[in-house]
């Protein structure tokens, strides 16, 4: 009986241990509850694939689409384009590798002119364009189609068309070629004047005949001139990628609007560099409308040369702010003149719109219907004035108004000493291509390193006026020049190339 009692106590002890230690590991979460089998796999983070982030839309509102999104809807809309012109270079449009230089400096010309195969001269060229009318209207630049003998465009879809050049304009860099087809996609208009630095936009087209490629990039500025790339300049700067063969493509913005038509690259290397422009929507719309319209661009004239308004100037004039475009000469019979335009008027407002550039106004000026009556706010002898001018066409042949009298050479003080003048005359007339009509005094030198070569002053500057005094011989000139202070600045008004100019000479 003692064993066996000796033996139960044990084990009771050991069995209730046991029981104790379940609960207690089940309390505290050191086993498994529920089911049996694998531990559930939390859900995963999905994000998804290449979105844009909601992305500023300056001046347009509501919300962004994605760029998978943007270009798929656009691409479809944007062609490669073929031209072919009668040229100098051989068929193939990257030329033969026989034409590398590099050959050429070890084998001598006279071989290749020996055995190179006789072959009609052409000159191929390869570009983009963009669909805006479903009929098969395509905006493209000036210099992918110009003088094209024969012009192939080629769609997303693989389609190939012969494509009818409808017009030209090489003082913007525009054409319009035009396919038979019908119910083809296309790339809405956006409103380029809402378009603000920073936005987002992509460029599509086909560079280097690598068709619908898309590149992706910011508005890095709006309004670049003076480029020397078309006579009439705009321009949207980007960084998006643009390389030869993504000319007359589209640069969309991030509601796949048509914002631009790219047309040039700043480039040392021949390929992006990060600065690419395109014509504003706005000015390829209204050119475009014109060519169809009428197959040529007709542009309106106000008659005033115009130039920026420096601080310097600024403060010749009296003016403390530099908004505004300054008026250095009115041409005669003009629309300007006619209505009570002056030298040295200070152009504030055009049409309701303020000018704060000479390419602002003349491109406002340009697209100004003809025969409309605009408003024009400027400034005078310190003082507002609103003037109404009626718009005419630009002649093709523009005059341009004339100095007026006759002598022979004169001696300065001040800030002109730097400058040797002399009345006009035949020889001097002939010596700098001036017109026969052209009266007054020139600058025959300037004196290395002065203020007024660093101002601009150049030989062969007609001398107009010098401190708002109208200089017509040399005895005007002296008599407005004699007398000044060494540490006087000096305004002068001269005409250069047949445009009238000011400048601000300081000691």
């Amino acid at each position: 009986m003692k064993l066996v009692r000796s033996g139960l106590v044990p084990l009771a002890l050991i069995t209730g241990g046991i029981i104790i230690g379940i609960v207690v590991a089940s309390n505290m979460d050191w086993l498994p509850s529920g089911t049996a089998g694998p531990e559930p796999i939390p859900n995963p983070i999905v994000r998804p694939v290449a979105t844009a982030p909601q992305l500023p839309m300056g001046g347009g509102g509501g919300n962004a689409k994605n760029f998978v999104e943007i270009a798929k809807s656009v691409k479809p809309a944007v062609v490669n384009i073929a031209a072919t012109r009668s040229g100098k270079s051989g068929d193939s449009p990257h030329g033969s590798p026989l034409d590398d230089p590099f050959f050429r400096k070890f084998f001598g010309d006279e071989l290749f002119k020996r055995d190179a195969p006789q072959r009609e001269p052409k000159e191929r060229g390869q570009g983009s364009g963009v669909i805006v009318e479903s009929n098969g209207l395509i905006v493209t630049n000036n210099h992918v189609v110009n003088k094209a003998d024969d012009i192939r465009v080629f769609l997303s879809d693989k389609r190939e068309f012969k494509g009818k050049l409808i017009g030209t304009d090489a003082k913007t860099d525009i054409a319009i070629v035009k396919i038979e087809a019908t119910g083809l996609p296309t790339i809405p208009w956006a409103d380029s004047d809402q378009l603000e630095v920073g936005e987002y936009v992509l460029a599509v087209g086909s560079p280097f005949g690598l068709t619908q490629t898309v590149t992706m990039g910011i508005v890095s500025a709006v309004g670049r001139a003076s480029m020397g790339i078309a006579e009439y300049e705009d321009f949207i700067q980007t960084d998006a990628a643009i390389n030869p063969g993504n000319s007359g493509g589209a640069l969309v913005n991030v509601r796949g609007e048509l914002v631009g038509i790219n047309t040039a690259i700043f480039s040392q290397s021949g390929g992006s560099m990060g600065i690419g422009f395109a014509v504003p929507s706005n000015l390829s719309r209204a050119i475009m409308d014109q060519l169809v319209r009428t197959g040529k661009v007709v542009r309106g004239w106000l008659g005033v040369a115009i130039q920026d308004l420096t601080p310097e100037l600024a403060t010749q004039f009296g003016i403390t702010d530099t908004k505004g475009v300054l008026v250095s000469d009115v041409m005669a019979e003009s629309p300007a003149k006619k209505a009570g335009f002056e030298r040295a008027d200070v152009i504030v407002e055009y049409d309701s719109k303020s000018m704060d550039s000479p390419t602002h106004l003349r491109n406002a000026v340009a697209q100004t219907p003809i025969g409309k009556k605009v408003s024009v706010k400027l400034i005078r002898d310190k003082k507002p004035k609103t003037i109404e001018v009626m718009i005419v066409e630009q002649p093709k042949s523009l005059g341009q108004p004339s100095a007026e009298e006759n002598r022979e050479s004169a001696v300065s003080t001040g800030v002109l000493s730097d400058l040797e003048v002399r009345e006009l005359n035949d020889e001097l007339t002939a010596r700098y291509g001036l017109k026969t009509s052209d009266r007054g005094v020139v600058v025959i030198s300037v004196k290395s390193g002065s203020t007024a070569e660093e101002m601009g002053v150049r030989e062969g500057d007609v001398i107009l006026e010098v401190n708002r005094k109208a200089v017509s011989s040399l005895k005007s000139y002296e008599q407005a020049a004699s007398g000044l202070a060494k540490d006087q600045a000096v305004l002068l008004l001269l005409k250069r190339k047949g445009q009238a100019i000011y400048l601000t000479l300081r000691p």
